[in-house]
């Protein structure tokens, strides 16, 4: 017995509302960039369960370039991280003023 495309679009919102959750509230870096990911992670799933409903597999391809673009900004903002963290001893995106004029 399949699973309904309902549960995977269930799971996906909620992976997806906590990953904005952990964006919103969060004051670490770290912990926004792994909310942006879990947020992507959602989209991916959605897309995946979508495409499997319609038989297109285009949407696993697309996923996968998701994902590449995905770890490259995830190895982007770490070295903005660790930049910043190496300016002002800390990663607490409330004292980030460095980008001011």
């Amino acid at each position: 017995m399949p699973v309904p495309i309902s549960h995977f679009v269930v799971l996906a919102g909620l992976l997806f509302a906590i990953g904005a959750g952990g964006v919103l509230l969060r004051r670490s870096g770290i912990s926004i960039l792994l909310g942006i990911e879990l947020m992507l992670n959602a989209a991916n799933l959605a897309l995946i369960a979508f495409g499997r409903q319609h038989a297109q597999p285009d949407a696993q391809v697309f996923v996968f370039f998701v994902m590449a673009i995905a770890a490259s900004e995830v190895a982007v903002g770490l070295a903005l991280l660790v930049a910043i963290f190496r300016r002002i001893q800390s990663i607490d995106v409330d004292r980030l003023n460095i980008l001011r004029w």
